[in-house]
């Protein structure tokens, strides 16, 4: 099986997205499914189609590539619709465009533009939309284009998630349309206060710096307010405490009316609002608080229609689901998510395996239940009793999904990911007494009896995501490569990543790297025990992101067991990292400047004593590349070889095909040479 098509393929596939179907919206009755999927594996043009469950047969309501505007890789990245999904509304390279569902007439709305994030009322009579800082309104029919909210600052906008929302928080809507679609819940964000950072790129000296807004840690975060806007613009600001909760992270208006949950900026409480629409002031639903910090549940608060409050709550080393505070949902099962609610019934994610998400659903009277039956990871979508379930399964790439109702047969939604050049071959391991999982990839030409191969650990290791999952997740295929080219690859979860419970997670609380590289030493160390395959005299260790700054640890600080390392878009000073996510774990540098110091491997630069190869993107904008080019340049002040790799034009992950293919090559020719490997 060729090798030489994997890291081409898994750029141009979107790691192997494209093709799958995506953005599930029920309709009110139940009876038919929108999502996007392009027309192939190699085909990222995403189209929007409409599943009729009464015939079971797709039909294509919007194809991007029909428009000569819109020709070539654009397509639809994203749609919302009104209540009944009759009308939905997106965007194009040359606009705002909607559809009508039941017949399939697609038409562009003369608009105020650039547009984004187009959002049809509940109703279905008219459609928001944000342009140049402003929250903007236009009717179903494109007449009536309107501001409701205007800028009323330099650096204010209206509608808008700023930046540690959508990286750290979770949230990505700025506005939530009233039931009656006659009003709406905007936050106004002003980024006045929020520090300049210039990213320039050094290849072409004539193009001016980008100027970006960027809270680091302990810097000042965007001023976010919440206003309740009429259509003819008048407001009503949402007042709380924001000095003591300057987080918004999440907000909402249902039928019993519109909702803010905030937390503090040491992110240790939590408080849970119920607005009134009328002179917008503000009631406590629920407050939580923590030690260490309060986890934000994905997709809570919501509320069922008999108005109870599904939120969580950790205990008994437990995450548990609770309405009105009351956890309804066993010890030992770790919730992960609400996909959300269908009248008083809460579909989540849950699972007592760390590896896996189960579909579970709870009703008042019969309590929690699990709607799927195999190992994996779910996820799923329900309305008006139709489920929309997705099966990612260890047995096979990629997803399925089927559409299941009451007293029918489960109607497929069709596929079309492509096929990966390689074939896994991956064992799931549990090691030491703290039960770590491992997984182990191998050659697929490798024999019992066959030589002991150099080992290459491939982790993330943050608490932000896990690899050793029950599917098989793109990023493995990816290792799987580096196993053909003679590798034993080993990837662990340790402490901090999640789905282990509360404890777990809280373990890196002060210290982020310290636990997470003792537990990848731990677990090479019996895994090499195990598996005779592995040579333990010849290790080396590479990451991105998260991952990158443990590779870094590992070299600099064990390098009794890890003899190279490759680190790419790593964060090498932690004060350079965003609020939310950092003070999370550490604090504010101002108070805890001994902890930023520990987590920084720019303060251990003269430790270097093995092969060190670091890789950035020069229009990296969410690790800065002053981490690399800091921790270069104090490697060489203390005289410690090393080589830098720079990406032109890239940001904090390869994008193009032929870069992330050389790429690869350039990291296995760094790993033959230090290591001292014989091409296969």
């Amino acid at each position: 099986m060729s090798m030489i098509g994997l890291p081409r393929q898994f750029v141009r596939t979107r790691r192997f997205t494209s093709g799958s179907p995506t953005a599930f919206t029920v309709s009110a009755d139940g009876a038919s499914v929108l999502f996007l999927r392009s027309r192939s594996g190699e085909d990222p043009v995403g189209c929007l189609w409409c599943l009729d469950l009464h015939t079971a047969t797709e039909r294509l309501l919007v194809d991007p590539a029909r428009s000569a505007k819109t020709a070539g890789r654009a397509g639809i990245a994203a749609y919302a619709t009104d209540d009944a999904a009759r009308l939905a509304a997106f965007v194009l390279p040359d606009g705002l465009w909607v559809v009508d569902v039941p017949t399939g007439h697609a038409r562009r709305l003369p608009v105020e533009g650039p547009p984004a994030d187009p959002r049809p009322d509940p109703t279905g009579r008219r459609i928001a939309y944000r342009a140049d800082g402003a929250l903007r309104v236009v009717e179903a029919d494109g007449t009536g284009d309107r501001a409701v909210a205007e800028p009323d600052g330099a650096h204010v906008r209206f509608g808008v998630a700023e930046y540690v929302a959508t990286a750290s928080i979770g949230r990505d809507r700025g506005y939530w349309w009233s039931p009656d679609g006659t009003r709406l819940l905007v936050a106004r964000v002003d980024e006045g206060d929020v520090p300049i950072r210039l990213l320039a790129d050094p290849t072409d000296p004539d193009v001016a710096p980008r100027a970006l807004r960027y809270p680091a840690a302990g810097d000042p975060n965007a001023e976010v307010t919440l206003w309740l806007v009429a259509l003819d613009g008048e407001r009503i600001e949402v007042p709380w405490d924001r000095a003591g909760f300057e987080y918004l992270t999440a907000a909402g208006w249902d039928v019993h009316g519109p909702f803010a949950e905030v937390q503090s900026r040491d992110q240790r409480t939590v408080r849970v609002l119920a607005v009134d629409e009328a002179n917008g002031r503000t009631r406590l639903l629920a407050e939580r608080h923590d030690a260490h910090w309060v986890h934000l549940l994905p997709g809570t608060p919501a509320r069922t229609a008999s108005g109870a409050l599904v939120g969580h709550c950790d205990a008994d080393d437990t995450r548990r689901l609770t309405l009105d505070g009351v956890p309804i949902t066993p010890a030992g099962l770790q919730v992960r998510e609400v996909f959300g609610v269908d009248g008083d019934d809460v579909l989540f994610g849950a699972a007592d395996d760390p590896t896996e998400t189960g579909i579970w659903t709870y009703r008042a009277g019969t309590g929690a239940e699990r709607l799927d039956g195999e190992a994996g990871v779910h996820t799923a979508v329900r309305r008006a009793g139709t489920l929309v379930h997705t099966a990612r399964t260890p047995d096979r790439p990629g997803a399925r999904t089927h559409v299941l109702r009451a007293d029918h047969p489960a109607v497929p939604i069709r596929s079309y990911p492509a096929e990966p050049v390689l074939r896994l071959r991956a064992t799931r391991i549990t090691t030491t007494e703290r039960g770590l999982h491992s997984q182990v990839l191998l050659p697929s030409w490798h024999r019992a009896g066959d030589p002991p191969l150099p080992v290459l650990v491939d982790p993330y290791g943050g608490p932000a995501l896990q690899r050793v999952t029950a599917w098989q997740a793109p990023m493995a295929f990816v290792s799987q490569w580096f196993a053909e080219q003679g590798f034993a690859v080993l990837i662990t979860d340790g402490s901090g990543t999640p789905g282990r419970g509360p404890a777990w997670e809280r373990e890196v609380a002060g210290d982020i790297l310290g636990p997470v590289l003792a537990d990848q030493v731990a677990a090479l160390a019996e895994v090499v025990r195990r598996r005779p395959e592995l040579d333990p005299s010849t290790v080396a260790v590479r990451g991105w992101s998260f991952g990158a700054t443990l590779a870094l640890t590992a070299i600099l600080r064990r390098p009794d067991v890890f003899h190279a390392a490759i680190a790419g878009g790593g964060v090498t000073d932690q004060r350079l990292y965003d609020t939310h996510w950092r003070e999370r774990f550490l604090g504010r540098p101002d108070e805890h400047p001994e902890r930023y110091a520990a987590c920084s491997p720019l303060s251990w630069a003269a430790d270097l004593r093995r092969p060190l190869l670091l890789i950035h993107g020069l229009a990296d904008d969410n690790v800065w590349p002053a981490n690399t080019l800091r921790l270069s340049g104090a490697l060489l002040a203390a005289g410690r070889p090393h080589e830098v790799l720079p990406l032109v034009r890239t940001g904090h992950a390869p994008t193009d095909e032929n870069l992330f293919e050389k790429l690869l090559a350039h990291q296995l020719d760094f790993l033959r040479r230090h290591l001292r490997l014989a091409p296969r």
